[in-house]
């Protein structure tokens, strides 16, 4: 099976200064995560890309770790980011675990499976990853009964880095790795 091509070429080999990431992505994967490819022709700013997703996901966040998955997942999806959705879709396979709410977010209007919560989150990452955003009155005030001002401002930082993640990704076509086969059944280990 061929894997889809970037139009921009990875790089083969990371300068050093990524050693640490790259270590980590090696541990947890298995092997270096595809994006780190081509964000390592600017690897100072791929540190701060990964030091402001590490504070979105850290243990003390406003936000519980199924809803920031959830979140992103929704995010890569609209942006059509192969990599992310891929990524994305095992995380919150692992937070959840199960793929049940994995398979349904591309129909989260729809499904049964998510709570008023996450249906107003749902429904505010659609609003601000359309463009230009459509936060309107109405989801404003859903959002109010659901979060407060501290964690709707995180929600909107790590839309905003979502964003920022699957459009860099989906314009250089940085393709899937199949960390986790929705299709198939359980996320790869």
């Amino acid at each position: 099976m061929n894997k889809p091509q970037s139009w921009v070429s990875p790089l083969m080999r990371l300068p050093a200064v990524l050693k640490p990431l790259t270590a980590a992505q090696k541990k947890h994967y298995g092997e270096v995560l595809n994006p780190t490819r081509w964000w390592g022709r600017m690897p100072f700013l791929f540190w701060l890309v990964a030091l402001f997703v590490g504070f979105l996901e850290r243990r003390r966040a406003r936000l519980t770790p199924v809803l920031r998955a959830l979140l992103m997942t929704r995010v890569s999806q609209v942006c059509h980011c192969a990599f992310c959705v891929d990524a994305n879709s095992l995380r919150l396979a692992e937070r959840c675990g199960a793929m049940e709410k994995v398979l349904a977010v591309a129909t989260w209007h729809t499904s049964t499976l998510f709570s008023e919560e996450e249906r107003a989150a749902l429904a505010y990452a659609d609003a601000v990853t359309a463009t230009p955003p459509r936060v309107d009155a109405a989801l404003k005030a859903q959002m109010k009964q659901h979060f407060s001002d501290e964690a709707i401002s995180e929600m909107t930082a790590l839309l905003a880095f979502q964003n920022l993640s699957a459009r860099f990704n989906a314009a250089l076509e940085i393709p899937s790795q199949g960390l986790c086969d929705g299709l198939k059944g359980a996320p790869r280990a």
